[in-house]
């Protein structure tokens, strides 16, 4: 919802640098890669509830100081906090979906929740654009706040615990209390542990995946290439249609449809597909059983989708032909990333699954770190490059990356995982 105010908070702060106004958009996106590295592992501590909804609460409260910033240092420094919230369920929502579904049922619900996080930079900026032309910027903020309120307001009534050895450590303790049996114990207590060397652990994991797991550091790299995109092509769309197709703030923010659209269709299509191959495969070539490895027959479309997407985006955008041509292109872009997105999601959590928050929160480090640095080198490539050539350098980065990582994890994955100590089995 930010990146349509960005021209009017610029004027507002005095931000004449270009690399400061897109700081500003894209720096609550560097907390998302600090956030899930302690986050994560805190939720498998003490449970996901409470984190999430602490989290939530500072969201809350730095994102309604972003609205009432008098200065552009108060805007960036409450952007990055309100950031370090948002990332909560970012971090463990890949966790509480291992701790729900099974693996078969696993694909669908990482869909639709993958959707979201998505869908909101497409659908957002429509907001945005409308609430900036017709109120002030601040109402961008205000907004989203009202909204947070609601959201969490409605976590106290609805939001169980799904954690399994949290949930056994309270029915322990109940059972302790009832029944006076201090020797009661559950499969998941150590107790030569002390609190200080569990949380040591803990938040050392997601470190520890990223710096060990060859599986964990190639996903992350796609998945990051795949999200800094995502966020270039976003970041590029207010002075595409508001400085080339000369639309208003309003009506060049109706673009991003084509985005929500590809991003909902590739979800829509992805969702059914991913649990029926993994159903199909499991009985054929795994004899009963699953592996991780049979999410990845869906990651080859989505890999040619992205390119595709990229050159028709670029090349329709630098000869200004209709404006539906870049609008389809972004759609087929949209709708590769998210194929992807989602076969990496439910690939790291089914390897990972006791682990799945911290191995999700160590992907999402390089994830959030090229959302937040591909804005700020985006106005220098496109100067240099114009939309053809510049869209078609991140096309052919593109078939680099993604066209030989699905053939890689389907060849080596398994021998990867067997060698490692946090892998499910």
């Amino acid at each position: 919802m930010v990146a349509p105010a960005l021209t009017a908070i610029a004027r507002e702060f005095h931000i004449t640098n270009q690399i400061e106004e897109s700081l500003t958009l894209s720096i609550f996106v560097l907390a998302y890669a600090i956030g899930p590295l302690f986050l994560g592992p805190l939720s498998e501590m003490y449970g996901r509830v409470i984190v999430l909804q602490i989290s939530n609460l500072l969201y809350l409260f730095f994102n309604l100081g972003c609205g009432l910033a008098q200065t552009k240092g108060q805007m960036i420094a409450f952007r990055f906090l309100s950031g370090l919230g948002g990332s909560a369920p970012l971090a463990l929502g890949g966790g509480v979906l291992s701790d729900l579904f099974t693996a078969e049922e696993r694909g669908r619900a990482i869909s639709i929740y993958s959707l979201a996080p998505l869908l909101g930079p497409a659908v957002g900026p429509i907001a945005g654009g409308f609430i900036t032309e017709n109120t002030t910027w601040r109402w961008v903020f205000y907004s989203t706040t009202i909204a947070d309120a609601l959201i969490q307001a409605s976590g106290f009534f609805f939001l169980q615990e799904t954690y399994a050895p949290v949930l056994l450590h309270r029915k322990k303790k109940e059972l302790i209390k009832s029944t006076g049996n201090e020797a009661l114990f559950t499969e998941y207590d150590h107790p030569e542990r002390t609190v200080g060397k569990t949380l040591r652990i803990s938040l050392i994991r997601p470190f520890k995946l990223l710096g060990t797991q060859v599986i964990v550091q190639v996903l992350a790299l796609y998945m990051a290439y795949l999200y800094g995109l995502m966020y270039l092509v976003l970041s590029t769309f207010p002075s595409l249609w508001e400085t080339e197709y000369h639309e208003s703030v309003g009506i060049g923010g109706l673009n991003y449809i084509s985005l929500g659209v590809g991003f909902f269709l590739g979800t829509q299509i992805c969702a059914p597909c991913q649990d029926m191959i993994y159903r199909r495969l499991k009985r054929t070539i795994g004899n009963g059983v699953g592996r991780p490895e049979f999410r990845v027959p869906l990651m080859i479309p989505g890999a040619f989708l992205v390119p595709i997407g990229l050159f028709l985006y670029g090349w329709s955008a630098q000869y200004h032909t209709h404006w539906i041509v870049p609008n389809i292109g972004a759609a087929i872009f949209a709708a590769g990333v998210i194929i992807g997105f989602q076969c990496i999601q439910t690939y790291i959590v089914d390897s990972y699954t006791r682990f799945a928050a911290s191995a999700v929160g160590a992907a999402t480090v390089l994830r959030s770190l090229a959302g937040f640095g591909f804005p700020l080198f985006a106005p220098y490539m496109y100067a240099k490059l114009e939309y053809g050539w510049g869209n078609s350098l991140l096309a052919f980065l593109a078939i680099g990356l993604g066209w030989p990582a699905p053939i890689l994890l389907w060849l080596y994955g398994e021998k990867l995982r067997k060698r490692s100590t946090f892998a499910a089995g």
